[in-house]
């Protein structure tokens, strides 16, 4: 086994983290990656911790490792995650035009239709 990964936190870090821990609108990683920080320092084995967290410990070395070098930036997630617009606001406008001129019901697949007809963009089937 490695050298022990431990930070010990200030006052006001540790209450910086408490607070971050329990904000409603934080995403849950970045709380839990919170946690993981204030349990490293209450002196907690980074086994354990992702023991109870059910991480590897590999993710908990990183959270830290990220709190060491980017400070509280590193708890967020990084720009760019997630599925990517497929369409452009361009595309969306000519679609609510479409829709305001031909009101009725429509599915997702007969939208996909009518967006690859006005703007001449492939959709995936």
């Amino acid at each position: 086994m490695g050298c022990r990964l431990r930070i010990f936190l200030s006052r006001e870090e540790k209450r910086t983290l408490e607070e971050l821990r329990r904000a409603s609108k934080i995403s849950q990683r970045t709380k839990d990656r919170a946690q993981v920080l204030l349990l490293n320092a209450r002196g907690l084995k980074n086994e354990q911790i992702a023991l109870g967290l059910k991480w590897s410990v590999k993710t908990v070395r990183q959270t830290i490792y990220r709190w060491q070098t980017r400070g509280l930036v590193g708890l967020w997630d990084a720009l760019g995650r997630g599925g990517k617009p497929r369409y452009s606001d361009s595309d969306m406008v000519a679609l609510e035009t479409y829709i305001e001129k031909n009101p009725r019901s429509y599915n997702s697949r007969q939208l996909a239709a009518i967006l690859a007809q006005q703007t001449c963009i492939e959709t995936e089937s």
